[in-house]
């Protein structure tokens, strides 16, 4: 699983970083960023779902 943030969606509300702290941060403007290249650990899916569920904007793709 990868995932990834639409920039022209995000709107720095930060959701995903509180759901998913291991996986989202943000950066310099304060809009999310993925903190993990390439695949997401298997133990950080659940967690990576739960933030693209909580994204008011639906900002975070996530691709199998």
């Amino acid at each position: 699983m990868k995932v990834s943030v639409d920039m022209g969606s995000c709107h720095g509300h930060q959701m995903c970083a509180i759901a998913a702290p291991e996986v989202f941060g943000s950066d310099e403007l304060g809009n999310a960023k993925v903190l993990i290249e390439g695949d997401l650990p298997t133990e950080l899916e659940g967690k990576a779902r739960r933030a693209e569920a909580n994204c008011p904007e639906r900002a975070i793709i996530i691709s199998e």
